[in-house]
């Protein structure tokens, strides 16, 4: 994109960082300064937000991709939250004396983007990723993690107690 010098008339490129983030099951393509109406979060107004599913990020000059998400985050603070104009769903059947009217208000989440980039924060899930026993487990599995860590269990017990053994070593 080009602007115009006011004073001598010559072309200058104007230079647009923008990025493609995902929340609410959707996709937005935001820039700094942008205010977008995403599905409703669970903050206050005022809170700062960060988006840490980012598809696609441009400088302006380069563009990164994710595969499927890059490991950056766009932040913003929420302006508002809302509920957004009213839906009337009519149903209806020729001849058979059936009508129902029903409405409804979708809510949202007002936020002003402002800032893009900057380092994704880790989660906690993926930092004790490698901690997590569960009763889905199969027992030959929970025995093998046991094994791994160190823990001592008695092979021949119940799937439940190897579990109870493995949370307490932990």
């Amino acid at each position: 994109m080009f602007t115009l010098d006011g004073e001598t008339g010559e072309r200058k490129e104007k230079i647009i960082m923008y990025a493609v983030i995902e929340t609410g099951g959707k996709q937005y393509r935001v820039q700094e300064g942008d205010v977008i109406t995403v599905e409703k979060l669970n903050v206050e107004a005022g809170e700062t937000v960060v988006f840490d599913k980012v598809l696609l990020m441009s400088d302006g000059k380069e563009v990164k991709v994710g595969a499927p998400y890059l490991n950056e985050a766009v932040t913003g603070s929420v302006v508002e939250n809302g509920k957004g104009k009213k839906v009337i769903i009519f149903k209806y059947k020729a001849k058979k004396d059936y009508r129902k009217k029903q409405g409804h208000r979708q809510p949202y989440t007002m936020v002003k983007i402002e800032a893009l980039g900057g380092a994704a924060p880790k989660k906690e899930a993926e930092v004790a990723e490698g901690k997590k026993v569960s009763a889905s487990m199969k027992k030959d599995e929970l025995i093998a993690f046991a094994k791994e860590n160190n823990i001592e269990i008695d092979e021949k017990a119940t799937k439940a107690v190897i579990i109870e053994a493995i949370e307490a070593a932990l």
